[in-house]
């Protein structure tokens, strides 16, 4: 089913995250004082009154001064970003398209600085768009500034002004109910097209700054979703992004670059980091981008280390392997050994060499994605599981300690998202850590494990006791 997408715009430091968050219910864009925080469109799924639909958050569209109509105040004096500057033009074209692309527009305004000249080519530019526009006054947390509020009708856009408290949830309820009723009819197939691609894949890009995440995203989905710039640190939230492949549903989440701990800035760049570490906790896959052209650094083997810890199923991938010399591209096997011995802790993983920038071998990325996805939620069956176990300790029998050896009664897959097997044995001491890695392999060479990690959890059965 294709959802109706409602878009949220406006100039800057109106409020436009702290009401995508207030929708969803969560705190999903990073909210700050300062204009220009928000650089990308952020896409999220949401319902009111049983009507789902798209919602999306854009950077602030932002005025030139020679545009603002004489005697007409420019917009809030609040500095931008100091290193937003160069990102203006890249803000306003992602913001056009969520324009182009929205079913209802939720025009949002400030009423604390009242109408500017901003939003007077904001209006301008919603106009040109055709579509239904919601003018939406923020910040009226008062009955003075609900009446503030009525100045906004001077924008001369079609229908009322709704103002809203986006902060305290004031007037929200009605907005959504207004949304709801502009959206366009539900399709009478919807829930047929549904049920065939229930099943979706999330899959987060990571890795440290400027490796080109956001340069995969584009090549997978096959446009300029996100913005690329060779500036490191230009995502700052972590976006989510449907796509069907060959009848299979993905959720690409392009993630704000992970650096060391010591080495993030506070304020803006430190809850983004927070956000691509949750990406991951909520991603079935994570895309493990590395470098080429600079091998795996301890920053890649850091990032790593904070994936794996959360349990997530990995793909390694390799990104800028067309910058690399020619020599070193035909000891592929060997730079990969290279890889696998940086990254030992996870050898489990597939490791794809590609070029984003100019699509080599990205076409290896979603079916290795799907297959690994398909290991994190494998399920062995109970006969099978057993006698491979009884084999197992058949062929290896677990070493004695102080005169005592691991006794196995029996074991089972206890869930997945990871695979995790239950042992329950005389005694879970007994279980050194080298054996478990036995056991462990023995369960990837009979079943495809293939990019995830495997939890094994030894118990006292009640026999022993």
């Amino acid at each position: 089913m294709v959802k109706p997408l409602v878009a949220i715009v406006g100039r800057p430091n109106v409020g436009k995250s702290t009401l995508f968050n207030r929708v969803l219910g969560e705190r999903r864009a990073v909210v700050s004082d300062i204009p220009g925080t928000t650089r990308d469109r952020l896409i999220a799924e949401t319902e009111w009154n049983g009507r789902q639909f798209l919602l999306v958050d854009t950077g602030g569209i932002e005025v030139l001064p020679s545009t603002v109509e004489e005697g007409r105040r420019p917009g809030p004096a609040a500095p931008l970003l100091e290193d937003s500057a160069p990102y203006i033009p890249l803000i306003r074209a992602q913001a056009q398209q969520a324009i182009e692309s929205a079913d209802v527009i939720l025009f949002l305004t400030d009423v604390t600085t009242g109408l500017s000249g901003a939003d007077q080519e904001v209006a301008d530019l919603l106009r040109r768009a055709q579509k239904p526009v919601l003018l939406v006054a923020n910040k009226a947390d008062n009955p003075r500034r609900d009446q503030e509020a009525l100045e906004f009708y001077e924008l001369g856009l079609a229908g009322e002004v709704y103002p809203i408290s986006a902060l305290h949830g004031m007037g929200v309820a009605d907005l959504l109910d207004e949304v709801v009723a502009q959206l366009p009819p539900a399709e009478p197939e919807a829930v047929v097209e549904e049920q065939a691609v229930a099943e979706e894949v999330r899959v987060a890009i990571v890795g440290r700054p400027n490796v080109g995440k956001s340069s995969l995203l584009n090549r997978l989905l096959g446009e300029e979703r996100a913005i690329v710039s060779p500036v490191a640190g230009t995502t700052r939230d972590a976006l989510d992004t449907p796509l069907t492949w060959e009848g299979h549903r993905f959720i690409l989440i392009d993630t704000a670059g992970v650096r060391r701990r010591g080495k993030i800035d506070p304020g803006v760049e430190k809850f983004s980091v927070l956000r691509a570490l949750r990406a991951v906790e909520r991603a079935d896959v994570a895309l493990l981008l590395i470098d080429a052209t600079e091998g795996v650094t301890a920053q890649d083997t850091h990032i790593a280390g904070m994936v794996a810890a959360q349990g997530a199923s990995v793909v390694v991938v390799v990104n800028k392997w067309d910058a690399v010399p020619a020599e070193v591209r035909r000891e592929q096997a060997g730079y990969e050994a290279q890889v696998r011995e940086a990254l030992k802790f996870m050898d489990y993983v597939p490791v794809l060499f590609v070029s984003a920038q100019t699509g080599l071998r990205v076409s290896r990325v979603l079916p290795t994605a799907l297959q690994v996805a398909e290991s994190r939620y494998r399920r062995v069956p109970a006969g099978a599981l057993s006698d491979l176990m009884r084999e197992a300790w058949v062929a290896h029998a677990p070493p004695t300690k102080q005169g005592r050896r691991l006794k196995l009664y029996y074991v089972t897959q206890a869930s997945d998202a990871p695979p995790t097997f239950v042992f329950f044995v005389n005694d879970p001491e007994l279980a050194h850590f080298s054996y478990q890695r036995y056991l462990e392999n023995r369960l990837r060479a009979a079943f495809d494990f293939t990019g995830t990690p495997i939890r094994l959890v030894f118990r006292r059965h009640e026999k022993s006791k």
